[in-house]
C-alpha cells in the first residue's frame, strides 16, 4: 500500500510541476516551446515507476525459488 502511495505522490507532483512549467513557458516565451523536454524526461521516470508499482508489483524477476534452484543445480 505504501509503495502505491509513493507512486501517486510522484504522479501528483509531476502533474503540478509540469503544469506550472507549461504556464511559465507559454507566458514568458510562447515562441520557444521548451516545457516538453523536462516533461518527457520526467514522464519516462513516472512511466517506469508506474510499471514497477502497478503493472509488475511483484518486484524483481529473480525470486528466492529461482536462486535456490540455481544453487542446487550448481552443487
Amino acid at each position: 500500500v505504501q509503495i502505491r502511495v509513493t507512486f501517486y505522490i510522484h504522479l501528483a507532483v509531476y502533474l503540478v510541476v509540469n503544469t506550472l512549467l507549461v504556464v511559465i513557458n507559454l507566458s514568458t516565451s510562447p515562441g520557444s516551446i521548451w516545457f516538453i523536454w523536462p516533461m518527457m524526461g520526467w514522464g519516462l521516470a513516472v512511466l517506469i515507476h508506474f510499471l514497477k508499482v502497478i503493472v509488475f508489483p511483484g518486484g524483481s524477476v529473480i525470486t528466492e525459488d529461482l536462486i535456490q534452484k540455481e544453487m542446487e543445480r550448481e552443487a
